[in-house]
């Protein structure tokens, strides 16, 4: 009964997180919804400029077409599509040293206050939503890094609860295509976000019953628990893990230190002990970083520590640089047209304000399908995993003579090969949409929607998973924020590129689409890395296992077996 226990509140908990990243992780992304909304609400009415004389009533309507009006809500989402991406390396550092709950009650926090702000806000207090936005990116963030842990919970399927986790995020732009909805069909814009901050109850008790303390280990240990145990009524803390040997190996684990002796948490329940490393075997394989991600094996060395790069090593290798070059130039299409979604189609569409509405529509429905499309990636990787793992097994000397470290790099190793692919096609449907938003026809830009939400779903999905399994888990946190705060640098060029088109292009923006175009497939650079640093590492594995085949000696015949500690 404890295992099927056990297994149900693993799915449990990965219902309620996947509930939890379509509705509230990356609902920012959701902008163009809301801004239909909002100038119907009047606000930033006050830039409208009358098209004909001051007695014109469509100056004041909110689907008009007001340049300045039109500046602001792109300033706004490019602040709060910038804000996601900068928190994420701090929010990553307090997820790494605090823990789940910490960050978890956090985004609690930021995200109410955030729909609370928008409750209570009114044309006249518009400028409140730049605060509001930005909290609620902050909100979304630390959300979705405390639920991509989940995934560590099962297993081969790893990857592909990531990149599901990864279209939920996407799906939550729905959010406010609901809130558009439920306006046109007469509620109110504050009832509706007063009833979505009344939603923290849900986070509150999810934290206290499904969410570890610390952090959730891989590979998972047998007999790991988390979330609140009462034992015989008597709660002594918010959570009751225990810790065992496995979880607090360095790759078991999200942290964990490197000393002789040093102190250790076992598991979440917060108790400490020493730890003296020395008298566990004579003879070990030293280790060596390769380009600040993977150690090797090269020769014996004593003492039995697995050495991880160190996080100096990992932004500064060739990796980490193409990695972000990769996220960085295509998170910025696909950013630059959400937030000039609605200015764009009111252009192509005239002005007039019923296209514009059943256009706007149209992109938030298929933002929906995010969700379906994500798990496409991760079972790409998944299965190309599978097909790529056995040529990297132990060598076939002697498969039980092996350490564990050197089953983990060919693990690692594997996994990264699996990725090539999925970051392959990530560019090319990037540069297919791309190619469709160019083209300044209205019915096109269906196509251009479904490649968008589709580019979106996999870029994410590839990021997280490459992250995950190319860098040491105890730098995730700070490996992933960096990444998206680096990004979001180069997303700050959005609010440069629309004053661009309003300006020297006099609202032609072809010459800046064939630009990103080129841009995007710049990106090919990063799959091709990871391939060449995949056959490298499997070349100088192969050197290293027969560099470890023990030579017979004087008296011994080459048939005799190699037993574990001749290794």
């Amino acid at each position: 009964m404890a295992p099927l226990n056990k297994k149900a509140k693993r799915y449990l908990t990965f219902a309620t997180g996947l509930f939890e990243c379509i509705s509230f992780t990356g609902v920012i992304f959701g902008w163009a919804s809301l801004i239909f909304v909002l100038k119907k609400e009047e606000y930033f009415s006050d830039l409208c400029v009358p098209l004909h004389n001051s007695s014109d009533p469509g100056a004041r309507n909110g689907t008009m077409d007001c340049d300045w009006q039109d500046e602001r809500f792109t300033l706004i989402f490019t602040l709060a599509s910038c804000t996601i991406n900068f928190v994420a390396f701090p929010s990553g550092l307090l997820f790494d040293h605090f823990g789940t709950m910490v960050t978890h009650v956090l985004a609690i926090f930021l995200h109410t206050t955030a729909t609370l702000i928008i409750a209570f806000s009114t044309a006249a207090s518009a400028a409140l939503l730049f605060p509001a936005l930005c909290l609620m990116a902050v909100g979304g963030r630390c959300f979705f890094i405390t639920n991509i842990q989940v995934g560590n919970l099962f297993g081969n399927k790893r990857s592909t609860v990531i990149t599901l986790y990864n279209g939920a995020f996407s799906t939550s732009s729905g959010v406010f295509l609901l809130v558009k909805v439920l306006y046109e069909a007469g509620f109110s814009l504050r009832p509706m976000f007063l009833f979505i901050s009344c939603l923290s109850c849900l986070h509150i008790v999810r934290t206290c019953l499904l969410l570890p303390r610390t952090h959730i280990p891989y590979p998972l240990p047998e007999e790991y628990s988390y979330g609140m145990i009462c034992a015989k009524f008597e709660l002594k803390t918010f959570s009751c893990e225990e810790g065992t040997e496995s979880q607090r190996k360095p790759y078991g684990g999200m942290d964990g230190d490197r000393s002789e002796t040093r102190e250790e948490i076992e598991g979440d329940t917060g108790k400490r002990r020493k730890v003296t490393e020395g008298d566990r075997g004579e003879s070990h394989e030293e280790m060596e970083i390769i380009d600040g991600v993977n150690p090797r094996l090269l020769g014996p060395r004593e003492g039995n520590e697995e050495e991880i790069p160190s996080f100096r090593s990992c932004i500064f290798s060739k990796l980490f640089l193409t990695h972000m070059l990769w996220l960085s130039i295509m998170q910025l299409r696909l950013n630059l047209f959400i937030g000039t979604l609605n200015p764009m189609l009111s252009l192509l569409a005239s002005g007039d304000s019923r296209q514009v509405s059943r256009f706007t529509n149209a992109f938030a429905f298929t933002r929906l399908c995010g969700i379906f499309c994500a798990p496409w990636n991760g079972l790409i990787m998944d299965r190309h995993k599978g097909r790529a793992q056995p040529s990297d097994n132990v060598s076939a000397v002697n498969t039980q003579s092996i350490p564990v470290s050197d089953s983990t790099v060919s693990q690692r190793l594997a996994d990264m090969k699996s990725a090539v692919l999925s970051l392959t096609i990530t560019v090319t449907q990037s540069i297919l949409f791309s190619i469709s938003a160019a083209i300044p026809v209205l019915k096109v830009q269906y196509l251009t929607f479904i490649l968008q939400v589709v580019n979106s779903s996999f870029l994410y999905g590839s990021h997280t998973a490459f992250t995950a399994i190319t860098f040491p888990p105890r730098h995730f946190g700070k490996v992933y924020g960096l990444l998206l705060a680096l990004a979001g640098i180069v997303n700050l060029l959005q609010y440069p590129c629309f004053i661009l088109v309003k300006g020297p292009l006099h609202g032609d923006p072809l010459y800046l689409n064939i630009g990103l175009i080129v841009l995007v497939t710049l990106t090919y650079v990063h799959p091709i890395n990871v391939y060449l640093h995949c056959r490298r590492e499997t070349q100088q594995r192969g050197t290293v296992k027969h560099y470890r085949v023990k030579v017979p000696g004087l008296g011994e015949t080459d048939d005799q077996p190699v037993s574990g500690n001749d290794i």
